[in-house]
């Protein structure tokens, strides 16, 4: 029952108020020129880390330039413009396949009573 309600809860196309959400986050990611996964930080999840080291270079190149011009932007207090924002695709996802890959990897490697690969905590 909570699990069908938390489902219904944050898909946007059943949940009005999911959808404004999706709509304001995705403004902001227009403006800057970021895409969503951009926001996913390898130092906070190992297995982050993992799964941009196994992406192709060129598309992590891509995502540092993206960042890097975001900073960019944001330490001018400037926005891309207009008719640039209009052709961002900020909820196309390059990250959650190689990153869901990664997790199951990890899953098995436990379920097998092997040792993780990596092992850290967050000070």
């Amino acid at each position: 029952m909570a699990s069908s309600f938390m489902k219904w809860l944050v898909d946007p196309k059943k949940n009005w108020f999911a959808a404004q959400h999706m709509k304001s986050v995705s403004q902001r990611l227009r403006r800057y020129g970021l895409r969503y996964d951009d926001l996913f930080d390898p130092y906070y999840d190992l297995d982050i880390k993992e799964a941009l080291n196994r992406l192709p270079r060129e598309v992590v190149d891509a995502r540092n330039q993206r960042l890097k011009r975001a900073m960019d932007l944001s330490l001018k207090h400037e926005y891309l413009p207009e008719h640039i924002q209009a052709m961002q695709t900020p909820f196309r996802s390059y990250l959650q396949e190689m990153l869901a890959l990664v997790k199951r990897e990890n899953a098995e490697r436990e379920a097998l009573g092997a040792l993780p690969l990596y092992q850290r905590t967050i000070p």
